[in-house]
């Protein structure tokens, strides 16, 4: 391991314990500081590996990640509250660990942080590059992608030259699964340096290739999404004749089309095949069964689970033949999450976020019958719970 570690305590015990864990090298540069340190130290909270031990200094401890600018942060905590541990992540905590977290684990931890902070520094010296080029201003946040749109396609108009935007990400089922960064860092090491990769949400990307057509960058794309560990989707729309929201559109339309395509007979069990040719009555009330005896347990588990820690928020279950719902409302948004199953072919999760009249977030997720089980249902299901906590939090303060 080599880069820069700083451990933040006010225990001196803890520094002799984290710091025999470490294996530190000559080449690491390694501070300790104390919570009453951060202010005359706020350098060194930027591009950073931090452990901090969160014992009695939990709102420190995230007011810290705040500050904290491409850095990755290691979060030690001896008693694991929930709340706390969504809001280490929620504030962008890399990991948190325990006492109990076995020595191997906390080494691989500290590795992968390590690697993700080689990601931001290779991030930085893209945006220095962007500078150069004139694509944004110096410290303009790069998530402001209509705007780089807009100048970009002012330029194509000129030059008259064919591109495409790629509209990337992966679907719900495996965005969990990538480390933070990797998608653009491989999306980095096999495009030209007049490419553009632009970040619009986490783990995905608007990718603007210049003087190609659809077919070529679909073999680009091709190149690239070989070497990402899980499945990540693409939609591809040229730029002649477009402005930016029809271009943006129409990327997103083909990406949703690219994650929600499912062919059926390759998906499902030969048994399966057969017992829809042999008797689609049967098949229809063994799914039937199949989704009742998973989606309103999993709705009551989670019902109690988060009922008490969405203050104001109210919850509402729902199901009738055919469909279930799980309804998420307070005086600032509302947020739908509908089960469907309109053939017996696919199990079609629509999710929804309504925060003003304009403001409409809405999207489809489906599902084989093979693929719909108790955990990814959960594990969907927590993750809108937390995007809806969110939202009202953000439009709140």
């Amino acid at each position: 391991m080599s880069g820069r570690i700083v451990l933040v305590s006010d225990d001196p015990d803890f520094f002799e314990y984290i710091s025999s864990k470490l294996l530190l090298r000559k080449s690491d540069i390694f501070s300790r500081l104390g919570f009453d340190d951060i202010p005359k130290n706020l350098d060194k909270l930027q591009n950073s590996l931090l452990i901090i031990n969160s014992e009695n200094y939990e709102e420190q401890t995230l007011s810290i990640i705040e500050l904290s600018l491409n850095s990755s942060i290691i979060v030690f905590a001896y008693n694991v509250d929930e709340n706390f541990k969504i809001s280490v992540y929620n504030k962008g905590g890399f990991s948190l660990i325990t006492p109990m977290t076995p020595d191997e684990e906390f080494k691989a931890v500290v590795i992968s942080s390590l690697r993700l902070l080689d990601v931001y520094d290779k991030n930085l010296l893209y945006q220095e590059m962007l500078v150069k080029k004139g694509v944004i201003n110096n410290n303009e946040v790069l998530l402001d992608y209509n705007a780089i749109l807009d100048n970009e396609l002012d330029k194509l108009r000129n030059k008259f030259l064919p591109s495409v935007l790629v509209a990337i990400s992966p679907d719900d089922t495996t965005k969990f699964l990538l480390q933070p960064n990797k998608i653009e860092t491989i999306i980095l090491s096999n495009i030209r340096a007049n490419d553009i990769l632009i970040n619009y949400a986490v783990n995905k990307y608007f990718l603007l290739l210049y003087d190609v057509d659809v077919d070529n960058a679909k073999k680009i794309w091709a190149k690239i999404s070989k070497q990402l560990p899980e499945n990540v989707y693409a939609g591809f729309a040229k730029t002649f004749s477009k402005n930016r929201q029809q271009l943006i559109n129409e990327a997103l339309s083909k990406l949703h089309e690219a994650i929600n395509y499912r062919k059926v007979y390759s998906s499902m069990s030969a048994n399966s095949q057969e017992n829809y040719k042999k008797n689609f009555k049967l098949y229809r009330q063994e799914l039937n069964k199949k989704i009742e005896n998973i989606v309103m347990p999993t709705f009551y588990h989670m019902e109690q689970k988060y009922g008490e820690k969405l203050y104001g928020v109210k919850i509402e279950l729902e199901s009738v033949e055919g469909e279930s719902c799980f309804k998420l409302t307070n005086r600032f948004a509302s947020a739908n999450f509908k089960i469907t199953t309109p053939g017996f072919a696919n199990i079609n999760i629509d999710i929804t976020y309504v925060s003003s009249p304009t403001h409409i977030d809405a999207k489809r997720i489906s599902l084989t019958p093979e693929e719909f089980e108790e955990g990814l249902l959960e594990g969907l299901l927590e993750q809108f719970i937390l995007e809806f906590k969110k939202e009202i939090d953000d439009g709140t303060t």
